[in-house]
């Protein structure tokens, strides 16, 4: 991953976001696919540097997320 701003890359926090994948290992929480879109979404608007969105091979749902 390179920083392309004018930020030294010691002065620069990166944000490594895991919902899509992560937040679904709780117990009776879900997302459709409609759903993961508009979190991806949102967490790219708001500038997320990295969006783990999941493992394709776990699942259909999430090889088609993903």
């Amino acid at each position: 991953m390179t920083v392309s701003n004018n930020a030294s890359s010691k002065d620069r926090v990166l944000i490594f976001d895991t919902t899509l994948r992560d937040g679904e290992q709780c117990p009776g929480a879900t997302m459709t696919f409609e759903e993961k879109l508009e979190v991806a979404d949102v967490l790219d608007a708001m500038g997320v540097d990295v969006i783990e969105a999941g493992f394709p091979i776990a699942s259909d749902g999430d090889f088609e997320a993903v």
